[in-house]
């Protein structure tokens, strides 16, 4: 439980709030942040409110210049299930309706073609020393392959341990993802070569509990540093990004994975009401809907499949709709 010094005219119920939260199974993690920052909001404008009033909820919500719409959608996201929380133990609250803020142009993910991807990853092979991440040139070549080549989300890739990385049996275990998921990933032979030939380099002496992608101080690779080599290779290798919130991305990868899982298997003649359980499992999604998404994408990029998919399985293709494609 996370035990924060709350210090406005909300502070026990926030508390109470957060708990509950992470008693029924939710990280509630990032959630957390900004509770301690809504608490200090509350604290120096409104010291004395004893309701949540729709003029506290309204403010606390409004846009910041410098921030994006999925920021504030997002904040109203929680003080929103805050508000729900506080009438369902009797206090009086303003609970602001779901949708009251305008979501962004929904991000249809970048599928990277084979040739891309081939393009990519040989720029990530130059990858240089570079003395402020002494181990960058090393862990470049492997990161986003493991990414891409196992379907992995960044911060699965990013936080693994020594320990997460199986070489004799060449299985990745993945701890406490996206809903507080575990799961097992098996890796290509390809893959477990290049691992232990890292392995070898980096860690010949490490604790397993060492992180396997290490930055300074033992401490992993952060998102920034990530992020700005991949934008370095996106260039290098020709393929052209659309500016913030238009992609590619790094999350892109797993999004082709999926597909290319997809394409190849019903190029094959596979059964995909047997596959689609597999490739759920595989990627650690909660819902069978978030995987029936990448269908979506499948038959939209490769349109040459989609008769072949709709005579096999009418009506299994999903429209393209809603919140169901994966943030990081």
């Amino acid at each position: 439980m996370s035990k924060l010094n709350y210090e406005g005219p909300f502070k026990n119920h926030i508390q109470n709030h957060v708990e509950l939260k992470q008693a029924v199974g939710y990280k509630y993690n990032s959630e957390i942040g900004h509770f301690k920052r809504f608490d200090r909001f509350t604290l120096e404008k409104y010291p004395h409110a004893t309701n949540l009033t729709k003029e506290i909820v309204l403010e606390w919500c409004s846009k910041r210049t410098y921030e994006a719409q999925a920021n504030q959608c997002s904040r109203a996201s929680i003080i929103r299930q805050f508000g729900k929380y506080l009438g369902s133990i009797g206090e009086k609250a303003y609970v602001l309706p779901k949708g009251y803020y305008p979501t962004e142009e929904q991000y249809v993910p970048y599928i990277y073609t084979n040739d891309e991807l081939i393009s990519f990853f040989a720029e990530t092979d130059k990858c240089r020393y570079c003395n402020q991440c002494p181990y960058r040139h090393l862990i470049m070549p492997i990161l986003f392959r493991m990414i891409y080549m196992c379907g992995l989300r960044v911060s699965e890739a990013r936080l693994l341990k020594v320990a997460d990385v199986d070489l004799e049996n060449g299985i990745l275990t993945i701890h406490h993802s996206k809903e507080d998921n575990s799961r097992l990933v098996p890796m290509s032979d390809s893959l477990i070569d290049r691992c232990r030939h890292y392995s070898k380099k980096v860690h010949p002496f490490s604790n397993e509990e060492n992180f396997y992608f290490l930055a300074l101080n033992d401490k992993p690779m952060t998102i920034g540093n990530v992020y700005k080599n991949f934008r370095k290779f996106l260039w290098r290798a020709g393929i052209s990004h659309g500016g913030r919130g238009r992609g590619p991305r790094v999350h892109d990868f797993r999004h082709t994975y999926a597909v290319h899982c997809l394409k190849k298997w019903a190029e094959q003649g596979k059964d995909l009401s047997a596959y689609l359980p597999i490739l759920k499992t595989y990627m650690g999604h909660d819902s069978f809907e978030e995987t029936a998404y990448y269908l979506r994408l499948t038959a939209d990029v490769f349109p040459h499949i989609t008769l072949k998919l709709e005579t096999q399985y009418p009506g299994i293709i999903p429209k393209l709709a809603g919140d169901i494609h994966e943030t990081n």
